[in-house]
């Protein structure tokens, strides 16, 4: 099934025209998610390889029973399997309101909600999360943000969703983050170059939606999967590396040239310690008041207000 991104063409043209024109060229990861990109993220998260999901599940399990709110919102929601284990366990809850850019993918998640929890309303809304959050229909409200998608943004860009989801916050209302910690480069190089090749062809097919929104053909089976672990600037990164020459001509704008061996930057994954992620929140105005950690995969479970 294939979508638009709800965005004007000019828009994404002058997007993609100017990440394509940085050093290094990128383009945003929000351009993974639509239908394809949802399916192909959520086999991810059932790899053998892929600790985070597992890591969160369990620490959402202990969590979950403790939190208490009206209103669960949840940035980039995908199929809501992690959230299932909110519903269940949350105490008072009537409403959630699950946010993310893939329009029929979150269509499709919340009618599963609504047979399976026919007492709870359920309100999708179709946005890019970098925009920041919807306002809460009813609270308290708890404002999700799992999957450590925070690291995803730089330090300073992390701050500015933050501090957008803290505006949107009242008294009483909490945030609920997910995010990965530094660990061994192993097991991270791992996570994010499975063996069944499952990243790769997700990470490929960011090249198909921005494609598909422009009218260009990417020429994705000309890219190679590249992902490591930077380690000055504490990250993974993933990129799209040309095995040849390529010219792209893109509408209205005009061609990008990419050169054999030179890749484009699609993601980025930011691993934390305690320090740097307490930090982040602070200068978004939040408080820390829960930190749960796995330790055996080194994944936190954080709650601020």
């Amino acid at each position: 099934m294939t979508e638009t991104l709800h965005r004007t063409d000019s828009g994404v043209i002058a997007e993609v025209w100017d990440s394509l024109h940085r050093e290094p060229k990128e383009l945003s990861p929000k351009y993974f998610y639509d239908q394809r990109g949802s399916e192909l993220f959520e086999e991810i998260t059932r790899l053998p390889e892929y600790y985070l999901t597992r890591a969160e599940r369990g620490l959402l399990h202990a969590v979950a029973p403790t939190l208490v709110a009206t209103t669960l919102v949840e940035l980039g929601a995908g199929n809501a399997e992690k959230t299932r284990i909110l519903l269940d366990a949350m105490s008072g809850l009537t409403t959630y309101v699950p946010v993310d850019v893939s329009a029929a993918f979150l269509a499709e998640t919340a009618e599963q909600l609504r047979a399976e929890y026919p007492r709870l309303r359920v309100s999708p809304i179709v946005a890019d999360i970098t925009h920041g959050a919807p306002a809460a229909p009813a609270r308290p409200a708890l404002y999700a943000f799992l999957g450590s998608t925070i690291g995803n943004f730089s330090d300073d860009d992390a701050v500015t969703l933050l501090s957008r989801i803290r505006a949107r916050m009242k008294g009483g209302d909490r945030l609920l983050l997910g995010a990965d910690l530094v660990k061994d480069h192993a097991t991270l190089d791992a996570a994010y170059n499975d063996s069944r090749g499952v990243t790769a062809e997700f990470n490929r097919n960011i090249l198909y939606v921005v494609g598909r929104e422009l009218g260009v053909d990417f020429h994705p089976e000309l890219f190679e999967h590249l992902a490591f672990y930077n380690a000055e600037a504490g990250r993974i990164e993933m990129h799209l590396m040309a095995t040849r020459d390529l010219c792209i001509s893109i509408p209205d704008a005009g061609s990008v040239y990419i050169r054999h061996g030179e890749s484009i930057r699609t993601e980025i994954s930011n691993k934390y310690d305690r320090r740097r992620l307490t930090a982040i929140l602070g200068a978004a105005g939040l408080r820390v008041t829960m930190w749960n950690v796995d330790e055996r995969h080194g994944y936190a479970l954080v709650v601020a207000e």
